[in-house]
């Protein structure tokens, strides 16, 4: 008897973040365990349930898509999904139906809890709710590192006993083609540091940017990618008006493909995070990397990284020199980032799924 699975589309309806990107990658590669008949996808017949109105999916070979109702917010994902679904369900974007309990939901992190400045009232309400409920009624409980693990027991969310851990994965980045654009073609060089932009607070941009006459007195720029608007950083706006600071905007993946290849390296100095795919995504692109001592950051990089305070701006300017003038130490780093990135795969990721989905319905059976 073929044993049902759906899985939540609702991430289609969203902006391409690393949570979205994390779903698309663990679609695509539970579709080809799947279409290869993978041992513990036997008997496995699964669908990914999307509203009506969402974006194009991956292209997928086994997993057959449903449409189903229009919206894509929280109402249609309480409301709508749960009906059509007919056997267990995965939700690998943070939220998921309360109302169904044969259900395994990928809960990225508890950053709402860690650091609340990072979102409006209105969201860490929500979350406060919704995740220790989902934490509570769901089959499993995934997250992204042991760190992320860690914190949703902490916080109550999940027991531990639920928990499995599905990091993030590294192939999807070798599948990118790096092209330049005049904007990225301009800032890209071996005294460039790259940060990935974003307005939250725990990404801790502003520490780099705040940097921008530090940098600029030892000859070295930054390139922003993923931000456009220097005014988020209202209290730096001086720095934000430095020369060496460049605001790249939103990068196609070739883009930032290129431009991570041909820079010094990547800043990633927050305060917050579960997993933190820019840095797999640079170590797999041979980009060496420079990142925050705390969160989930040590555990993803290990020794493939350089490590720096996000208090302390001195701190990672002393590693940006480092990486400039010792050019053994910057081979070393990109070797030991390819290496290390190696070590995260979707398809294992994907894997531990099946292993979960398989044990969930292995429960289901014993109740029967």
């Amino acid at each position: 008897m073929a044993r049902r699975w759906a899985i939540n589309g609702r991430f289609l309806t969203q902006p391409v973040t690393g949570v979205q990107r994390y779903a698309r990658e663990i679609v695509s590669a539970l579709d080809d365990l799947v279409a290869c008949n993978h041992p513990l996808a036997r008997e496995l017949d699964v669908e990914l349930i999307v509203p009506c109105d969402s974006s194009a999916p991956p292209a997928l070979r086994a997993i057959q898509i449903h449409a189903a109702g229009a919206g894509g917010g929280h109402a249609w994902e309480q409301a709508v999904l749960p009906a059509h679904v007919g056997g267990g369900l995965l939700s690998l974007c943070n939220t998921g139906p309360l109302v169904l309990r044969k259900h395994i939901v990928c809960i990225h992190d508890a950053n709402t809890r860690v650091h609340p400045a990072s979102y409006s009232i209105a969201f860490r309400t929500l979350y406060r709710a919704l995740l220790p409920a989902l934490g509570t009624v769901a089959s499993r409980v995934a997250t992204v590192s042991h760190h992320s693990a860690d914190q949703l027991v902490a916080f109550g969310i999940s027991a531990r006993e639920k928990i499995l851990v599905a990091p993030d994965g590294h192939e999807h980045a070798l599948r990118w083609s790096p092209a330049h654009s005049p904007a990225t073609r301009q800032a890209a060089g071996p005294d460039t540091v790259v940060i990935i932009g974003s307005r939250a607070p725990h990404k801790n941009i502003g520490l780099i940017v705040g940097m921008a006459q530090k940098l600029n007195a030892q000859g070295l720029r930054v390139a922003v990618a993923g931000m456009s608007d220097a005014r988020v950083f209202a209290a730096s706006q001086a720095d934000a008006e430095w020369p060496n600071v460049l605001w790249l905007g939103r990068l196609a993946d070739g883009e930032l493909a290129a431009l991570l290849q041909e820079s010094l390296c990547l800043a990633f100095p927050s305060f917050a995070e579960g997993f933190g795919l820019p840095a797999l995504e640079a170590m797999t692109l041979g980009c060496p990397v420079v990142v925050s001592d705390q969160s989930s950051l040590p555990e993803v990089c290990g020794d493939a990284a350089l490590y720096a305070s996000p208090f302390d701006s001195d701190a990672w300017l002393a590693c940006f020199l480092r990486l400039r003038s010792d050019v053994r130490l910057r081979e070393e780093l990109i070797a030991r980032g390819r290496s290390r990135a190696a070590l995260y795969s979707w398809r294992k990721s994907a894997e531990t799924y099946l292993e979960a989905m398989s044990q969930v319905d292995a429960a289901a059976r014993e109740r029967a």
